[in-house]
């Protein structure tokens, strides 16, 4: 089954500096938020009720009864979820079939877990770890991503937790605890295996594989492939770099971490929370968000079901927000964005150097979109310079000239023109 087409940015660490300042409430930040959503919440459930109730009839009263169960939908849609959506992935086309596809967790750990897309097919095919970026909204936006690698590949996912839903008692989950469950997921896979990273973790995917080669770990993937990433901030800066390197710290920490409330299993637990995320993104589109849903009732309204459907497809995923835990924001910020850690030789993990001229093995492709607005054109592309030591023969770029962001791994141009090079190189080393 083919998802519908998502237009979700992952540019998630250009927002921050967009949200109103909190003050120094952010203790209460979460809390005042929550007890809105409770306020609201017996709102949506008589809506919901009176929507059930009111009757599908034709005639003279037909049209006011059509408006009336827009208007109830629209309330009892109005409201942020904190669980993952389905992937929606139950076949994939093989060939000229179409296979089965089921869900299984591989590898359950406190932070994510390792979800594998097991087709019904007996030909075996290159395993693939697809790490996801942790950036407010769950990894189900890469769905399409995911459906598409599923025609030639055994695919694997970084399926990340919601951080408010993660007991203190399991920890800290940070930059490095990152890159730590890319290589044990990698290990889960075995060796012969390959990696694909979108956007923000395609940094601590080029670190895990580092580290991995550094050891001469069995399981050092065979082909590394990184799409649209911040390896190198400092190439062709953009908006959202200027964003993240305009304000210290100590301000993000003031004004955009709040605390979990104490009803949820994550309670205490401090963190990004994925509304503070997600206003952001709102208010940087409002007039746009507005008239979408001005063009849901209208499609209610008149019996469009059909062009109804899709734009509550989006909103439901879009609505969908991710807490992600305070050390996690504050490094990513701190480490990627404002000292480019990685790029100047200053990544360490665990206390040691993270070296990437230590890979020597491991095919590198990096993709990068000429229209890329949130990840500059050189950005992915420096991982080449950092792999010192890769032979020529194993190093790919792809320009695709004609993309922004979220075009590198989603829509028409990722499925035609994009995912055969990746295809590939992922064939080359297998």
């Amino acid at each position: 089954m083919q998802r519908s087409t998502r237009f979700v940015s992952h540019g998630s660490w250009r927002v921050a500096s967009l949200f109103p300042g909190s003050g120094g409430r952010n203790a209460v930040l979460y809390a005042a938020y929550q007890g809105a959503d409770d306020f609201f919440a017996p709102l949506r459930t008589w809506a919901q009720l009176g929507l059930a109730l009111t009757p599908k009839l034709s005639g003279p009263f037909a049209d006011l009864l059509r408006h009336t169960a827009a208007g109830l939908e629209m309330v009892s849609r109005y409201q942020l979820t904190h669980a993952r959506p389905d992937w929606g992935i139950t076949s994939v086309r093989v060939g000229n079939r179409d296979v089965p596809v089921t869900e299984e967790v591989a590898l359950d750990l406190p932070f994510g877990q390792l979800l594998h897309f097991r087709r019904d097919i007996d030909t075996p095919q290159p395993k693939v770890l697809l790490t996801a970026p942790l950036s407010g909204h769950f990894a189900t936006l890469l769905a399409q991503t995911v459906q598409v690698l599923l025609r030639d590949h055994d695919v694997y996912v970084t399926d990340w937790k919601n951080a408010r839903d993660v007991p203190r008692s399991a920890g800290e989950f940070g930059v490095e605890d990152y890159i730590g469950y890319v290589i044990r997921f990698m290990e889960e896979l075995g060796p012969g295996s390959h990696v694909v990273a979108v956007c923000q973790p395609c940094v601590q995917t080029l670190a895990a594989v580092a580290v991995m080669s550094a050891d001469r770990n069995p399981a050092t993937p065979l082909s590394m492939t990184l799409m649209a990433g911040p390896v190198d901030v400092r190439e062709s800066p953009t908006a959202v770099n200027a964003l993240a390197m305009e304000k210290p710290l100590s301000w993000f920490q003031k004004n955009v971490i709040a605390t979990v409330p104490g009803r949820f299993a994550g309670g205490g637990r401090k963190v990004y929370p994925g509304f503070v995320q997600l206003t952001a993104f709102m208010t940087m589109n409002m007039e746009r968000h507005l008239a979408t849903h001005r063009k849901l009732y209208d499609h209610l309204a008149a019996g469009e079901h059909e062009e109804a459907r899709r734009i509550k497809e989006f909103y439901d995923e879009y609505f969908a927000v991710l807490d992600l835990t305070e050390e996690f924001y504050i490094e990513t910020i701190d480490r990627v964005f404002q000292r480019a850690e990685l790029a100047t030789g200053d990544f360490t993990y665990r206390g040691k150097p993270v070296d990437p001229g230590t890979i020597r093995n491991t095919l590198l492709l990096t993709v990068e979109g000429g229209r890329d607005d949130i990840c500059g054109l050189g950005q992915t592309s420096a991982a080449h310079d950092l792999c010192s030591s890769l032979r020529p023969h194993l190093k790919r770029h792809h320009l695709q000239a004609n993309v922004g962001h979220y075009g590198v791994f989603a829509g028409r141009r990722w499925e035609n023109e994009i995912y055969p090079v990746v295809r590939n190189a992922i064939l080359a080393m297998h």
